[in-house]
């Protein structure tokens, strides 16, 4: 059944950096599965379990990065309102995680994804 939100056009220029997105996770889970190095310059790889948080986060960001594609390969507006919901929570939790460690460089990129994350809900939903 097709409601009305998801007959909608979407711009193109919002198809197009959700699978930018897509792409940037994937590849940033490949990353940590094969060089995590790489993305971890300041971690003790050798460390116990950190092999293990590592996996974890890169299947979080494999699975972010399908969820992005398949919402934007599908053209719906739910679907992709609830990936960048959920991709705003993501940073808030990492603005959280930035302050608590006094990392300012994760604190400024956090704020920028959640006001990119949030001006794509509004555009996603905006009613014309």
């Amino acid at each position: 059944m097709t409601t009305a939100s998801d007959s909608r056009k979407i711009p193109k220029w919002i198809l197009l950096v959700s699978a930018l997105f897509a792409i940037m996770e994937i590849m940033v889970s490949v990353m940590l599965l094969f060089s995590p190095e790489s993305v971890l310059e300041t971690v003790d790889l050798s460390a116990k379990g950190v092999e293990y948080i590592i996996y974890m986060w890169a299947a979080r960001q494999f699975a972010l990065g399908v969820i992005f594609g398949f919402s934007t390969i599908k053209k719906s507006v739910p679907m992709l309102t609830v990936s960048y919901i959920f991709f705003f929570v993501m940073f808030v939790g990492d603005f959280l995680i930035g302050i608590s460690q006094n990392e300012n460089s994760l604190i400024i990129s956090a704020v920028i994804m959640c006001a990119v994350s949030a001006t794509m809900i509004y555009f996603l939903n905006r009613r014309k």
